[in-house]
């Protein structure tokens, strides 16, 4: 089965249907990931090639979902580029309430990094998280993680809001529900708009623009604006880039941070 190689032709359709489905524009280097992660998926329908594996994606939209699943997997941590929050928090001290989505919130650890800086400096709030992949917005619901992830949580957060697990739940940690109780994660499409789920304060989209390409990224920010209040704020990843001088409504701050005007 592990002998099975994908061809350069099928992973053109893969890229093609990745692309048109999430906006995704996969590199020529993701090939053999891309391979990696869907060999358990040939092997659960007990096929040896891509090509037939590929017809099961476009036919079954269940199988899609576990496709796109594999393929959108990244890493992520707790209070990843720290400035982000540190901005959160003088927000939040100056403010009566605060509504914020984690716009590709994976597993859930920047939603419940905002969480736990919220509820630490605000009375009134509520966090959004949402992914496009359904099986990291199960995890996210359940808080439950490796330990390790507490390495990356400021001893403050840690001792307020993180349950290490025993007996059965030995190396693990759960994030205290009293988080939960203002949160809500759901699977969503950054290709798509979301008007119904209303208005934020501050949107976080962060280390998921370097997938898209510049078209992409532009209809992905322009579908987030729908959903920011004027003077809120639009926080990008470190190393994320787009061609603000296209969007006239947004006003770069600091520490790739902007603000709808």
């Amino acid at each position: 089965m592990f002998d099975i190689s994908l061809r350069n032709s099928e992973f053109a359709i893969i890229k093609k249907i990745v692309f048109n489905e999430i906006g995704i524009s996969l590199k020529d280097s993701k090939k053999d990931m891309v391979q990696n992660r869907l060999f358990k998926r040939l092997k659960h329908y007990q096929i040896n090639d891509f090509s037939n594996y590929i017809k099961i994606v476009q036919l079954s939209k269940f199988e899609k979902a576990k496709f796109l699943n594999e393929i959108s997997t990244n890493e992520t941590y707790f209070f990843r580029e720290m400035a982000h929050y540190d901005f959160l928090k003088d927000l939040a001290l100056k403010s009566k309430s605060l509504k914020v989505w984690s716009a590709a919130s994976s597993i859930g650890a920047e939603a419940y990094s905002i969480a736990m800086v919220l509820d630490s400096n605000l009375k009134n709030w509520h966090v959004m998280g949402s992914d496009i992949n359904t099986h990291v917005i199960d995890i996210a619901k359940a808080g439950l993680y490796q330990q390790s992830f507490l390495d990356k949580i400021p001893k403050e957060y840690q001792s307020k809001y993180c349950l290490v697990g025993r007996n059965q739940y030995e190396g693990k940690i759960l994030i205290d529900r009293v988080l939960y109780s203002n949160m809500l994660f759901f699977e969503n499409n950054l290709m798509h708009k979301n008007t119904h789920i209303g208005m934020f304060d501050v949107i976080f989209l962060r280390n998921v623009l370097i997938y898209f390409t510049e078209e992409t990224k532009e209809k992905v920010i322009r579908n987030l604006l729908v959903n920011l209040k004027k003077g809120g704020y639009l926080v990008l990843g470190m190393t994320d880039y787009f061609d603000d001088s296209n969007i006239d409504s947004l006003n770069y701050l600091q520490n790739s941070i902007y603000q709808k005007v």
